[in-house]
């Protein structure tokens, strides 16, 4: 198998997602590592699961500091653990242009909804107010405009007729769990092996 692509996972919250992403690669051979986790929010309780996981964690709040000087920070960390894939994983920060243009190309989010619909947030009472069939997610590569990169793979979810946007989210979040690794791991296969399609990630 090739070299795994090491991949920096950046988080805000409790970090399911990217237990998900180290449940997945624990499952078997992967094309990726987990080479760091890093937050804008120190007591991220996804830093404790981290830790667990044994990946190492880098954590600094954001406040006070413009949004430049930041993701500086985040990016000087990112190159220090040798990281070539960024992975946002319930990351409530919006990216700078300067970041997102070093790293063009090579970040993936995970947006709870069927993009390009219902960008941003509220995506889920957004989806029902619309009277939607259907609801879900998608991962897809960040570009400078919210949520509006390609999408590289989505998960549809039927929204039911008593659904909430707490029920609904409940069960987007499954698929979510399921979706990323997955999707990750064959980004990941694609870059690290560029001749399996005929061109590089």
């Amino acid at each position: 198998m090739a070299e795994r692509v090491r991949v920096g996972v950046l988080i805000s919250g409790r970090g399911s997602n990217l237990i998900a992403l180290a449940e997945h690669k624990r499952r078997g051979p992967r094309a990726y590592d987990l080479a760091l986790v890093a937050s804008n929010v120190p007591e991220a309780r996804g830093l404790v699961a981290a830790r667990r996981l044994s990946i190492p964690v880098w954590a600094h709040s954001h406040k006070g500091m413009t949004r430049n000087d930041f993701d500086s920070l985040v990016d000087a960390q990112l190159r220090a653990h040798r990281v070539e894939v960024v992975a946002l994983a319930g990351y409530m920060r919006l990216l700078s242009p300067e970041f997102v243009a070093a790293w063009s190309g090579r970040i993936l989010n995970i947006h709870p909804s069927l993009l390009p619909a219902y960008k941003g947030l509220d995506t889920h009472a957004r989806a029902i107010a619309g009277g939607e069939i259907y609801a879900g997610c998608s991962v897809h590569i960040v570009t400078d405009a919210l949520d509006d990169g390609p999408v590289i793979a989505q998960a549809k979810v039927r929204i039911r007729e008593r659904d909430s946007a707490e029920s609904l989210a409940e069960r987007v979040l499954i698929e979510e769990h399921k979706l990323y690794p997955e999707a990750l791991d064959a980004f990941c296969a694609r870059m690290a092996s560029p001749s399996l399609d005929g061109e590089a990630c």
